[in-house]
């Protein structure tokens, strides 16, 4: 089971990260928050899964392949360096989410 995210639901699980990439250290802070640069992995985690559920999210980050990303899939793509934000940004354009949603839910 994970952990209680905001609001009593379930918070993102965050996947193993790499210790380094592209000269660039994943850290994390106290909490266990994972950042990768200034935008944070689970931000990105909890956008997947608000817009997409959990299950067809965390397929989708593995499995979807976007040439985009340079035929990376999501995960491939964070962990090859690339900002979460611009993987995010993709994500919405391929499957088209409304802009209203993209910055996530308005609880």
């Amino acid at each position: 089971m994970g952990a209680q995210g905001t609001h009593g639901r379930p918070g993102p699980v965050l996947h193993a990260l790499p210790t380094a990439d592209a000269g660039r250290v994943v850290r994390r802070r106290p909490g266990g928050l994972a950042t990768l640069g200034r935008v944070r992995l689970s931000q990105f985690r909890t956008l997947m899964h608000d817009e997409f559920g959990e299950m067809r999210a965390g397929s989708l980050a593995r499995d979807h392949v976007f040439a985009e990303l340079g035929g990376r899939s999501a995960e491939q793509a964070i962990e090859a360096g690339i900002d979460p934000k611009r993987v995010w940004r993709v994500i919405c354009e391929a499957y088209d989410v409304p802009e209203d949603r993209r910055l996530g839910r308005d609880d």
